[in-house]
């Protein structure tokens, strides 16, 4: 029981920096434009948060400073692909490697210095619970931030004007257009929020969850949340299902290496990617399920006529 609590525990905390950045992702998605850059992001929001942080900055600074820092760089790929209508997957890939340049730039001067993590809340009662309190009521303030943000985005999305706006616009925004909708400047909003949450995706990295700065140190995260998106169908429950699955193996592989089962490293390393895959070959498979919430004008450029 104590190594399932533990486990349990762990997985949800390995899952919240992709929940982040997902969540963002699906945004994005949803209102027609592809960011392929969510790596480079979350890389720029790891570095200034630690920059921040050693800064002498307070910790809710820090975080300010890496979802800051995290929609700065995404606005540079709105101007390019929504303004000068660059081809999205080329401005995607061109911000991934951007930001990891970057990222690796600010950091240099603070390889593998430990950081005053962010501390899990002790909740009076419920934290003294046994197993319960364990598995749910012992984490950190940003755990309990992603379940939040996924009330947000859920409620946005399918409860609010603003989020209706949006999902037309993914899937016809000539029609939103003629309608009277500002369908650049709400891309660019959309954008925006995909990059403040990336940010803040590698942000939880580098001040909670590893807590120092190693370059490179998303590990593929970025690209992994992409494809949560896609394995989500565009839903924000099946993000955070997504999330923890990839979190679940993640610690799997960490458990079966401390516990020295006789499989190649590699291969455990490399048991979380596989997973993904396997789960992504799985749902490509169900195309009517996959095309039910798909965003029809997805990466598909849009200039206003008029």
């Amino acid at each position: 029981m104590d190594l399932f609590v533990s486990m349990f525990a762990a997985t949800i905390v390995a899952a919240t920096p992709l929940i982040f950045a997902a969540l963002g992702e699906l945004v994005v998605e949803k209102s027609g434009v592809l960011n392929l850059g969510i790596e480079g992001m979350m890389l720029v929001g790891a570095a200034f948060g630690v920059w921040a942080h050693f800064a002498g900055l307070p910790m809710i600074v820090a975080l300010a400073a890496a979802v800051l820092t995290g929609a700065a760089s995404s606005l540079l790929f709105g101007v390019l692909a929504l303004t000068f209508m660059t081809n999205q997957y080329a401005a995607g890939l061109a911000l991934a490697i951007f930001g990891t340049g970057v990222s690796a730039f600010i950091g240099r001067g603070f390889g593998s210095t430990p950081v005053d993590a962010i501390q899990p809340i002790h909740l009076p009662g419920l934290s003294d619970i046994p197993v319960i309190g364990e598995m749910f009521f012992q984490y950190d303030p940003l755990v309990y931030l992603s379940f939040v943000m996924f009330g947000i985005v859920s409620w946005f999305l399918y409860r609010t004007k603003a989020g209706l706006a949006l999902r037309a616009i993914g899937e016809s925004p000539d029609s939103a257009h003629a309608i009277g909708y500002e369908v650049i400047r709400i891309r660019y909003m959309a954008v925006m929020f995909g990059g403040a949450m990336a940010g803040l995706g590698g942000a939880y990295l580098s001040l909670v969850y590893t807590p120092l700065w190693v370059e490179n140190m998303t590990a593929g995260r970025g690209w992994i949340a992409l494809a949560l998106v896609v394995f989500a169908a565009w839903r924000p429950i099946r993000v955070v299902l997504g999330a923890w699955l990839f979190g679940g193996m993640t610690i799997l592989q960490l458990q079966g290496q401390a516990i020295g089962l006789n499989v190649p490293s590699e291969l455990l390393s490399a048991l979380p990617y596989l997973a993904t895959i396997a789960v992504l070959v799985l749902i490509s498979r169900n195309r009517q399920a996959m095309a039910l919430d798909f965003p029809i004008s997805l990466a598909r450029p849009f200039r206003p006529k008029g």
